[in-house]
């Protein structure tokens, strides 16, 4: 039987504030807006988000979806007490994800999930969202923000976001005309970008016992500002050659590395051949290495390496991007004489 003395509970008590969830929302929504376009055609607290398909600027075009999140990078910028930025990496990330069959980002849906909803870290990581999708020509038109205090520390919270873009058919990429001959050009990251973070984090934290806030000489910047740097969006970069004929392929470097990633666009008669000069690396991965005793081979399955997307091109256009895009000859595709799809030489 229920105790009359027992004081009544309420949703507050019990760790979540419906009002404070409210009022976060209505704090974003002009924020938000200012990511829509014409085809936009709900507000910010819908069911669901409406997107008008523009049929004037599309002849025949396929959907792509894809979904991502994070990772232990979050525990970096809990750290550092920076949020603005891990809301870029979410965006970026799931850009590249889907450029790499040639789509353009039309809208982007977030997810956040945290243990106390506090509305200056809310406001903050929208910043991020909100930032990304305007550079990236993307509409912000829907989210969610779960508080769940039994889930997650008062501090602690989660992103995932859902991206959906669209490529004409007669654009998708890998293009089936692959051959030998073809060059691998890769365009420099920014850092880790999204992917190594637990192992990076045990190594720098746990056995070099640095702080977020240490001075690192070879970075020229603190360990956190390098850590936290923004993982790069690649659409600005490669929307003018995406209907090239001689752009063959692309592969968003994360996890897996680049043995992991390129192999998924590589057809079963080929081989890339990748040579990656020990002095294209950047610092932070080199201070990984060094300060884990980290082989070779758990580094390339790791971490991107400074190589944050790589483009399959013929000799002409890899040499134009070279020269426009600062992208860096990394290698060529041969004759298959194994099941290796990738191999570093």
């Amino acid at each position: 039987m229920p105790n009359d003395t027992i004081n009544s509970m309420d949703y507050k008590q019990a760790g979540v504030d419906i009002k404070a969830g409210e009022e976060a929302v209505l704090a974003i929504k002009d924020k938000v807006r200012s990511t829509y376009n014409a085809n936009v055609l709900s507000e910010l607290g819908s069911f669901g988000g409406l997107y008008r398909i523009d049929r004037e600027a599309w002849n025949k075009p396929i959907l792509v979806a894809s979904t991502d999140g994070v990772g232990t990078k979050l525990m970096v910028a809990i750290q550092a007490g920076v949020y603005n930025t891990v809301g870029q990496d979410l965006v970026n990330h799931c850009v590249n994800d889907i450029l790499v069959q040639g789509a353009l980002p039309q809208f982007f849906l977030d997810y956040i999930g945290i243990g106390k909803l506090i509305p200056t870290v809310i406001s903050s990581i929208i910043d991020g969202f909100v930032q990304a999708c305007q550079e990236n020509s993307c509409s912000l038109i829907g989210g969610e923000m779960a508080e769940m205090p039994g889930l997650y520390q008062p501090h602690d919270f989660d992103l995932a976001g859902t991206i959906i873009g669209m490529v004409e058919t007669s654009q998708l990429l890998p293009r089936p005309t692959m051959a030998v001959g073809d060059v691998l050009v890769g365009l420099p990251s920014s850092g880790l970008h999204t992917n190594g973070y637990s192992l990076a984090r045990k190594v720098l934290f746990d056995i070099m016992n640095l702080k977020i806030d240490s001075w690192v000489e070879e970075l020229s910047c603190s360990l956190g500002e390098s850590l936290l740097a923004v993982h790069t969006s690649y659409l600005s970069q490669l929307r003018p050659y995406l209907h090239n004929s001689g752009l063959k392929a692309l592969a968003h470097i994360t996890g897996g590395g680049i043995v992991g990633n390129l192999s998924r666009v590589i057809p079963e008669n080929l081989v890339a051949k990748v040579t990656l000069d020990k002095a294209q690396i950047p610092a932070i991965f080199n201070i990984i290495q060094t300060g884990g005793n980290i082989s070779e081979e758990v580094m390339r399955q790791t971490f991107n390496l400074g190589i944050g997307m790589i483009c399959v091109a013929s000799p002409s256009l890899a040499e134009t991007l070279q020269n426009d895009l600062r992208a860096m000859y990394v290698g060529e595709i041969s004759a298959a004489s194994s099941v290796e799809r990738v191999k570093f030489i």
